[in-house]
């Protein structure tokens, strides 16, 4: 355990390693100046800094907490679409029978009636991951340098939707789907012209019919929700007002924090006249830790902002999406080696 925690904050440190060479630029560039030129009148009041820090903080805090909530409900939603995709499952199987057919129907075509809806229901969700993983304008975090460097990246920048889609499609319903600029909506109708047409036929009960409405009516409702942290991101104005006002913090901190070492150097130099000179280049070390904690707390609420932007701190939603697959694949009976192993988990990360 502690040396996962190790790792972690090695880790850390990597992915802020830029900005804090920057940070140790600019105190050392004011520990100089004070040191070798007169400055000690150029210095700004610990009360002024004190409330922009204490309003900083708070900011920071708000964001952070509004942030993890949009995570948290994108997981819950996704949660839902799991339960949800489970009892599609199993109410398809059960449902759909010849016990009230109008003609006569073998248990071959019946399999194949429930391998159709089973496998346009895992279309649905390819479409749907696929959807929140196109990129939107606001998105900028998984192009920041360090998030690039590791080189791995999400299962839907590494195929076509078509691609992806053809398995579970016929040529038909491809042609269909594709034709439509909402894709997840376009299978869902599918879903249900298919439904209804198997209940003409009797093959799908009417009770049990309006039972599979209700499920595509929940589907569409957990489409809805996870389309609209997807389209409609973190308030700019929160967003961009945290992140100037914490650099406003971080560059005018060494004016108050460098004089203060200044001034305690001089009370050390009555007894300790080498130690109260360079007293001053503890600022440094000081700077560096507030500084780190303030833009690292920042960036972790930006990370956040779009929880389906396929950086490393996503919900896991091609991960989810395929161990359902999985699941509704085995329960039709199908052999394990023609069902697609779980997405591999490349460096700690589950996309």
């Amino acid at each position: 355990m502690y040396t996962g925690k190790v790792y972690r904050f090695i880790d850390m440190a990597r992915w802020t390693r830029f900005e804090t060479l920057l940070f140790l630029l600019i105190i050392l560039v004011w520990v100089l100046g004070y040191y070798f030129l007169d400055l000690e009148w150029f210095r700004i009041p610990w009360t002024p800094m004190a409330l922009i820090g204490t309003a900083v903080a708070f900011i920071i805090g708000f964001q952070n907490n509004a942030v993890y909530g949009r995570i948290w409900e994108a997981r819950k939603i996704w949660g839902g679409i799991v339960n949800t995709s489970r009892t599609f499952g199993v109410f398809v199987q059960d449902m759909v029978t010849a016990e009230h057919a109008h003609e006569n129907v073998s248990t071959a075509q019946l399999d194949e009636e429930v391998k159709t809806l089973i496998y346009r229901h895992i279309a649905w969700m390819t479409a749907l991951r696929h959807a929140m993983r196109s990129k939107k304008d606001w998105e900028t975090t998984s192009s920041h340098k360090t998030n690039q460097e590791w080189g791995i990246r999400p299962p839907e920048t590494k195929a076509e939707l078509k691609d992806d889609l053809q398995p579970y499609l016929s040529t038909q319903d491809m042609d269909y789907v594709l034709s439509h600029d909402n894709h997840q909506t376009a299978v869902l109708y599918l879903q249900s012209h298919h439904l209804r047409k198997l209940k003409e036929r009797g093959i799908v009960w009417e009770f049990s019919f309006l039972e599979l409405e209700g499920v595509i009516q929940e589907l569409f409702t957990l489409q809805g929700k996870t389309e609209r942290i997807k389209n409609f991101p973190y308030p700019r104005q929160y967003a961009t007002l945290n992140h100037y006002f914490m650099w406003l913090l971080l560059l005018l901190l060494p004016l108050a924090l460098v004089p203060q070492f200044v001034d305690i150097g001089k009370e050390i130099s009555e007894n300790y006249s080498l130690l109260g000179k360079n007293f001053i280049w503890f600022a440094i070390p000081i700077y560096m830790a507030v500084a780190w904690m303030f833009h690292t707390m920042e960036r972790i609420g930006r990370t956040g902002e779009n929880p389906f932007e396929g950086t490393a701190n996503d919900v896991p939603i091609s991960t989810i999406s395929r161990g359902i697959e999985i699941d509704l694949r085995q329960n039709l009976g199908e052999d394990k080696t023609e069902i697609p192993e779980q997405f591999p988990t490349e460096l700690g990360v589950q996309f």
